[in-house]
C-alpha cells in the first residue's frame, strides 16, 4: 500500500492507495482540487468543512445527472446471445 499526498486548495491530504495506483489518485486529486477552486471562485471563501460538504454535493449532483453510458457493441452481442439462449430453452 502506498500513501500519496494530494493537495486540495493549498492543503495536503495523505491518501492511501494500492501500489501502482498513485498516478491515478494524483489525477483524481487534481480534478477535485480544480472543482473546489471553481466553487470558491463562484461563492467566495468557505470554512474547510463547508467547502467539503459543498464539493461533495456538487460532485454527487454531477454524477447523478450525467448521461448513462451507451452499451458497447460487445455488450449488445452478449445480450443478443443470451436472448437467443433463453429463446432456445423456452422453445424446447
Amino acid at each position: 500500500m502506498s500513501v500519496v499526498s494530494i493537495p486540495i486548495v493549498n492543503k495536503n491530504y495523505p491518501m492511501g492507495c494500492e501500489d501502482g495506483q498513485e498516478s491515478r489518485l494524483i489525477e483524481l486529486g487534481r480534478m477535485v482540487d480544480l472543482r473546489a477552486r471553481e466553487i470558491l471562485d463562484k461563492i467566495g471563501p468557505l470554512p474547510e468543512s463547508s467547502l467539503l460538504a459543498t464539493l461533495c454535493i456538487v460532485l454527487a449532483d454531477e454524477l447523478h445527472n450525467r448521461p448513462a453510458p451507451a452499451a458497447s457493441e460487445a455488450d449488445l452481442k452478449e445480450i443478443l446471445a443470451r436472448i437467443r439462449e433463453i429463446k432456445h430453452k423456452i422453445s424446447q
